[in-house]
């Protein structure tokens, strides 16, 4: 939870390019973050995986006006529309982008490439069709808002009641991960995106921190009341939930803000 989807990112500065507000190679260096390298496979009229710069280019030029999230979990779909196949391929990844005014979605393949110590992150988004309908269960940013602020004090009250507010160095080490984002945090969207969304993203993103939290004190078991039995883990997991699901939505109309106004005819 505390690290950004590369659907994310493909998203939001996929969006800003397609909006003219940043140059191709910025929005491709945005995108690839720290992965070594991005390709896109199954483009119509290519023949093979291109780079990021010419895929980008080509959705546009096929008619996209933007791009949305999906972030689907089992019993979940949340930003799909289908058909099954993209949907069986995005829910595997657990992510997935799909095309607005394009019937073309796109799935990650993530690699991790070259000899133990020394590896590197290769990611090829495979694109498919997607059926033109409106997204599964995605909020609107309004909607989002209010439901984060009572999953931020359900997360809360879940961490101390469980006694696990400050438990075990795997717990630490995601808070202080996620205090290093924070203080980061409005680099993560890309221009063109309302204020709005980006408090959103920020809050979802302050959640996911928490549930991150409970659930590695869970895993180490080992300071200040840490879950050890298995029952005890299956209720934790039980109380956050629907916490989390909260978090996932949140995400979702965050980064799917920008097609939100422009289908408005704010953008």
């Amino acid at each position: 939870m505390l690290d950004e989807p590369r659907s994310g990112r493909l998203t939001a500065w996929g969006n800003a390019l397609i909006a003219g507000l940043v140059s191709p190679d910025e929005a491709a260096l945005r995108i690839a973050g720290e992965d070594a390298s991005h390709r896109v496979a199954g483009l119509p009229g290519e023949s093979g995986p291109v780079g990021l710069t010419l895929a980008l280019g080509r959705l546009r030029a096929l008619g996209a006006k933007g791009l949305r999230v999906a972030l689907p979990i089992a019993g979940h779909p949340l930003g799909l529309s289908g058909p099954p196949e993209f949907n069986a391929q995005a829910l595997e990844a657990g992510e997935a982008v799909i095309g607005t005014g394009v019937a073309l979605g796109l799935v990650p393949e993530v690699c991790a490439v070259g000899p133990e110590g020394d590896q590197h992150i290769e990611v090829v988004w495979h694109c498919l069709a997607v059926r033109e309908a409106p997204p599964a269960d995605v909020p609107s940013l309004s909607e989002a808002e209010r439901e984060l602020a009572e999953a931020l004090r359900e997360a809360t009250e879940v961490l101390s009641r469980l006694n696990v507010a400050g438990a075990g160095p795997v717990a630490q080490a995601a808070l202080e991960a996620y205090r290093a984002r924070a203080e980061r945090g409005r680099e993560v969207l890309a221009p063109g995106y309302p204020p709005r969304a980006i408090r959103v993203l920020e809050l979802a993103q302050r959640v996911g921190a928490l549930i991150g939290i409970a659930y590695a004190a869970g895993g180490d078991g080992q300071e200040h009341g840490g879950a050890v039995s298995a029952s005890e883990m299956a209720a934790r997991a039980e109380a956050l939930r629907p916490v989390e699901r909260t978090s996932r939505r949140a995400q979702v109309a965050a980064y799917n803000a920008y097609v939100e106004e422009w289908e408005r005819g704010g953008s």
